[in-house]
């Protein structure tokens, strides 16, 4: 059996009512979310930005006023549709009696003092539906790591918890796409980054690369080659060189860039890694790289196994021994 890995998701709170936070703040902790609190008239420029989040919570009467929640939610659902909201209800936990043309905005209603037997299913399906691996969890961090610390120099990379997102919101001007194919899965990885930061890092030498001036080849260069990198390594510890069965099939890749939106036709979420590389000298400011993996065309765990070969490969140089 596979050993499942635990991740967590980031919601955001919406709420007025203390002990109605309190309870929601308890439900997040046994739920692995991260609960995330902002002020009323913030939200929607939060949600504008690059802020990676699997759900919304919010009361009926969120602001103070009567339907207040309802307003914010369908504002939220107009600009961020695959975001499910849950909406706090006080008499009912259903979506009937509101407003039409409202219900389509909200992914289900609840009642406080049932938000475990409500909510509990509900965030299992739209957040954690996909199981991932701990081994493979674990090792893509390890060879992310790995592949960016061989592309810059004097850099110190940190990674954060992997989390599950449902945003499909695109964090900076510059992107990379790489599919991914084997028996048990079948997606794209994605790296994800600012423009400048990047530029900064090869004019300071942060870079393998040496110019006079920096241009944008030489920085979708440096991406490129990490991406590749982790490809690379991907394949060689986790996926077999054997013949995929049965006919594929693909779906379209919608990107608008005004939107900074992507989509892959599937409604299911992604696997997300944030890294932060950091430059020693502090002459550089630090870059944040964005890792996702979305496995919209074919994802089978339970046929999920690390290569035996690097296994013996480690135990034939030492770095591993019988204990």
């Amino acid at each position: 059996m596979v050993e499942q890995a635990e991740l967590v998701s980031k919601v955001l709170v919406l709420e007025d009512n203390p002990e109605c936070t309190a309870r929601i703040k308890a439900f997040c902790e046994a739920s692995h979310l991260v609960g995330l609190k902002a002020q009323a008239e913030n939200v929607m420029a939060i949600l504008r930005t690059n802020l990676d989040l699997g759900a919304i919570f919010v009361s009926e009467n969120y602001g103070g006023s009567a339907g207040g929640g309802l307003r914010v939610g369908s504002e939220i659902h107009s600009i961020r549709p695959e975001l499910p909201i849950f909406l706090r209800r006080d008499g009912t936990d259903t979506l009937e009696g509101l407003p039409d043309g409202t219900q389509r905005a909200f992914a289900t209603a609840y009642r406080i003092d049932e938000i475990d037997g409500k909510l509990g299913p509900v965030i299992n399906d739209t957040l954690f539906n996909l199981t991932y691996p701990s081994n493979l969890v674990r090792g893509i961090v390890e060879i992310s790591k790995a592949a960016l610390e061989s592309q810059f120099k004097g850099v110190e990379v940190s990674s954060e918890a992997p989390f599950i997102v449902r945003d499909r919101i695109i964090y900076g001007e510059l992107f990379t796409l790489i599919p991914l194919e084997s028996n048990w899965c079948r997606g794209y990885m994605m790296l994800q980054t600012e423009e400048q930061p990047l530029v900064h890092f090869v004019a300071q030498e942060k870079t393998h690369i040496v110019t006079e001036e920096v241009g944008f080849r030489d920085i979708n260069h440096v991406l490129g080659e990490a991406t590749n990198l982790i490809w690379g390594s991907f394949k060689n510890r986790f996926i077999a060189y054997e013949p995929l069965e049965g006919r594929q099939s693909q779906v379209p890749i919608i990107v608008n860039h005004l939107h900074r939106y992507i989509s892959f036709g599937s409604e299911d979420p992604q696997l997300c890694f944030k890294y932060t590389l950091t430059d020693t000298t502090g002459e550089a400011p630090p870059l944040v790289i964005y890792q996702r993996f979305v496995f919209n065309l074919s994802w089978n765990p339970e046929k999920f196994k690390e290569n035996e070969a690097l296994v013996e490969d480690l135990f034939e140089s030492g770095e591993l021994e019988m204990f």
